[in-house]
């Protein structure tokens, strides 16, 4: 009998031991995922990645000595880069786009609901992007005028090819919501919210959740 996927090895970075322990509690309670080894700053973080390999990293930004963001920067630039998911309390804009721009897939707050946290750990480790609400609405108002998706005749008139239930999804992923408050807004299952998102990608021409968000604002500004 052949034994299943290994777990995914976490490496959880805060200078606040109890944050440490609180997450790693969270995490753990997934048979999927394995807290291999935490950290108290990013130098730490950077020689614990070393000698344990981790898939994801959970991110503290402010901390003594070297700061998330210049962790994040260092680990996504090592030979085998790990997932940085931030996990801080300043939900700003400059430190959404520092994360993002440092490399992370992820910014979540502290505030995070766990099973939401559980739910971004498997998101980024299948290489897709996790941003709290607030933080999607940061970069959507940031990006969303700009010319990336192309002109708004193109973005809207992608939009537009999507069905009722299509553009509903797309509008909520836009506004931040995961999959689990979309299936709950829209009275069906977080499968079903999965497979809308699957088709709404392509049609939008876009890879992510955050693309979708960016080509939502594009397509109609201030919808969401």
């Amino acid at each position: 009998m052949s034994a299943g996927p290994a777990p995914t090895r976490i490496l959880v970075v805060d200078d606040d031991p109890y944050a440490r322990a609180g997450i790693r509690a969270i995490l753990e309670q997934a048979p999927d995922l394995d807290v291999v080894a935490e950290a108290a700053d990013g130098a730490e973080a950077i020689d614990r990645a070393a000698a344990h390999f981790p898939d994801v990293v959970v991110m503290d930004i402010r901390m003594p000595g070297m700061n998330g963001i210049d962790a994040t920067a260092a680990l996504v630039d090592s030979v085998r880069a790990p997932q940085v998911v931030v996990l801080t309390s300043f939900d700003t804009e400059d430190s959404v786009f520092r994360a993002l721009e440092a490399g992370a897939v992820g910014f979540l707050l502290k505030d995070t609901a766990p099973e939401d946290l559980v739910t971004a750990i498997r998101t980024v480790v299948t290489g897709d992007a996790i941003l709290s609400p607030r933080s999607t609405l940061h970069l959507v108002r940031r990006f969303g005028s700009s010319g990336r998706f192309g002109a708004q005749h193109t973005a809207r008139r992608l939009f537009d090819s999507l069905t009722e239930r299509e553009r509903q999804v797309a509008e909520l992923v836009a506004a931040g919501l995961t999959n689990r408050m979309i299936a709950e807004r829209l009275y069906v299952s977080e499968a079903t919210v999965k497979v809308h998102l699957g088709r709404v990608m392509p049609k939008l021409a876009v890879d992510t959740r955050v693309g979708v968000a960016i080509a939502v604002e594009r397509a109609h500004p201030g919808l969401v």
